[in-house]
């Protein structure tokens, strides 16, 4: 599957699909969003940067499941820190449930080493707000298909404290040279330091001419913490193993869903939690 399937918001294609075939095994391949943009079309993803070769735009990625390495790059591993490993998976679509011009419904497949670990139906929408603002719905429900339980961990569960990241994850573009780094907020806390790492039922990361407010739209994906960068890099995601590793029963499935309004302009608190309300509405 080569050609990227948009996605429409408004007339205008906010969004594309991308089911990459020319990903080395080492990036974890996996369907994605990119470019995404504003109404106005300003570009609000980045894929395969410079600094995170296997950071893909708007994507569902965990970097342990049950030790195999879905998120691309190096592996933590306990009392070795980041290790190049052989235990990449792959994420392969199996069939459409729904196309429309404004979203899809996907069967995915999680398989590494010749296992089946996860299958995942993927949902995907997007919804006019305003007449400069959208939101992307995305929706992951992943199902182990095995006869026996398994655990999805993180970094942060194998040793490395604060990075407990892995489930949705979007990676915005640097600002340019000389600009300073997107600022980040949630209703009541400011700055990476201040909000990573913890819940909050919407967050906010605001660009020189965007802005993007991440919501939880279910309570088991409000419980999970936010994991932000700024510094670094601009980014943000879900941890769905942030101090354990979750367990997924024999045919259980672990459903989550973010809502994220993206926004031309510089939002302030009122404005975000405003949109937030609408796109949950």
């Amino acid at each position: 599957m080569t050609h990227p399937l948009p996605l429409r918001c408004a007339g205008r294609t906010v969004a594309r699909y991308v089911h990459p075939d020319d990903l080395p095994a080492r990036l974890s391949p996996r369907p994605y969003l990119h470019p995404v943009t504003t109404l106005a079309g300003t570009p609000v993803t980045e894929a395969r940067p410079a600094d995170h070769l296997h950071h893909l735009g708007v994507s569902v990625a965990v970097p342990d499941v049950e030790g195999r390495n879905f998120w691309g790059g190096r592996t933590y591993v306990a009392g070795r820190g980041p290790t190049e490993l052989d235990n990449h998976g792959e994420q392969r679509h199996r069939a459409w449930r729904l196309r429309d011009p404004d979203g899809f419904v996907e069967d995915l497949v999680w398989t590494s080493g010749g296992r089946d670990l996860l299958r995942e139906r993927r949902t995907v929408a997007a919804t006019p707000l305003t007449s400069d603002a959208w939101a992307l719905d995305l929706t992951c429900a992943l199902t182990n298909p095995g006869g026996t339980a398994l655990t999805i961990g993180s970094p942060a569960t194998n040793g490395r404290p604060g990075a407990g990241y892995g489930g949705f994850f979007w990676r915005a573009p640097k600002q340019a040279a000389g600009t300073p780094a997107p600022e980040v907020f949630t209703a009541d806390a400011e700055g990476e330091d201040a909000v990573h790492g913890r819940p909050a039922d919407w967050l906010a990361l605001r660009g020189a001419a965007y802005t993007l407010v991440f919501a939880g739209a279910t309570g088991p994906t409000r419980r999970d913490p936010w994991f932000v960068r700024t510094a670094e890099y601009p980014g943000v995601g879900s941890s769905l193993a942030a101090a354990a590793r979750l367990p997924v029963p024999a045919g259980g499935t672990v459903v989550r869903r973010v809502v994220t309004v993206v926004a031309d302009g510089r939002l302030d608190r009122p404005a975000a939690a405003a949109l937030v309300r609408k796109a949950l509405s």
